[in-house]
């Protein structure tokens, strides 16, 4: 799968721009504040349907505008697909395929697999547990359609049960019979999510663990724990256990939107000792497991944004990473970075292809 061109209109700081890509790697360098990462973050918007940056949609468009257009041509199993993604304030957002408007955002995730390594990935460590669910939520959908279906409905019901607790509480009442309902089929689409998290780990844990020993040449060991309620009992039996709590706080305190996943270095959270290098291993690990993981599961090598991560890397890395992009296991390549001379004599360790876009 390749990105052939990308075209802007009124996204972010652009007002209308185009770009013709280099099936291999792509660099974009220039000054901080010149939209290098606006433009990875379009090719993001082109894959899941909205920034990875920025999720207030409205912020997307540019300054003193009323719309914004991405457009995006490209190359899949010898096949010209044709992405659109728009948005006009006041209205919902559009997201075509061959001019073809998508009923359901969710219809196009996984279709054009794709990574992304971020300075902005530091909140998987740093945020609380939502981000890290978010996370896996992401690596399962682009491979796992009844999961990413089932995630929507387990929200859309946890939002009408926690409406119903606040209406008890307002109005001093309360049915057993509509909340055993609510119970019921949050155990159901919950139980579910639950055991595809479960068995995703088992296969991603092992993936990652591997990646983290080549990329920081440490013997110390690194996990990743997964805490969810089910590991206890049944949904259905948590939440009516749980139910004088609930009513009193007013929202859900149990079930798999509470789940998350525990980084661990020498058998400590990460977050209060491991270094900051530590760290940065970490998460590119993580993101390159990601990658394993989503080409096993879709058979394609998903594109893969490396966002301002020279910057923030010492040389061992960067040529590790490098190193490994060198693989013809690896697909399209976009780079961002604010010198030029440091990109190309990164990228000319590769030996591929590469062009240099100056912006």
């Amino acid at each position: 799968m390749i990105l052939k061109s990308l075209s802007l209109l009124n996204y972010k700081n652009f007002e209308s721009q185009s770009f013709e890509f280099n099936d291999r790697i792509n660099c974009f360098v220039g000054n901080n504040g010149v939209g290098k990462t606006n433009v990875l973050d379009a090719i993001y918007h082109l894959s899941f349907g909205k920034s990875y940056f920025n999720p207030i949609a409205s912020q997307n468009i540019k300054h003193h505008e009323s719309f914004f257009v991405i457009n995006g041509d490209y190359e899949k199993d010898g096949k010209t697909e044709k992405i659109a993604v728009s948005l006009k304030k006041g209205q919902k957002k559009v997201i075509k395929r061959n001019n073809k408007v998508y009923d359901r955002f969710s219809d196009h995730i996984g279709f054009l697999p794709l990574v992304i390594i971020s300075p902005a990935d530091r909140d998987l460590i740093i945020e609380g547990s939502t981000t890290r669910r978010k996370f896996i939520d992401s690596v399962i959908s682009q491979s796992d359609k009844n999961y990413l279906d089932h995630l929507i409905n387990y929200n859309k019901i946890l939002v009408q049960r926690n409406s119903l607790l606040k209406y008890f509480a307002l109005n001093n009442t309360f049915n057993a019979d509509t909340l055993g309902i609510y119970n019921k089929q949050l155990d159901t689409y919950g139980q579910v999510i639950f055991e595809k998290r479960e068995v995703f780990l088992e296969t991603f844990i092992p993936i990652f663990k591997e990646r983290y020993k080549a990329i920081s040449n440490g013997n110390e060991p690194v996990n990743l724990i997964y805490n969810s309620d089910l590991k206890e009992d049944k949904l259905e039996s948590l939440l009516k256990a749980n139910i004088n709590k609930d009513k009193a706080l007013q929202y859900t305190s149990v079930g798999i939107h509470k789940d998350d996943l525990v980084f661990e270095i020498d058998n400590h959270p990460i977050k209060k000792f491991g270094s900051q290098g530590q760290q940065k291993s970490f998460l590119i690990a993580l993101k390159l497991a990601q990658f394993d993981f989503i080409k096993a599961q879709s058979g394609v090598n998903p594109i893969l944004l490396l966002d301002d991560i020279f910057d923030k890397l010492d040389e061992n890395r960067v040529s590790q990473i490098i190193k490994l992009v060198d693989d013809k296991n690896f697909g399209q390549l976009f780079i961002s970075d604010t010198h030029a001379d440091r990109t190309e004599n990164a990228v000319k360790q590769v030996h591929q292809s590469y062009e240099i876009f100056k912006l």
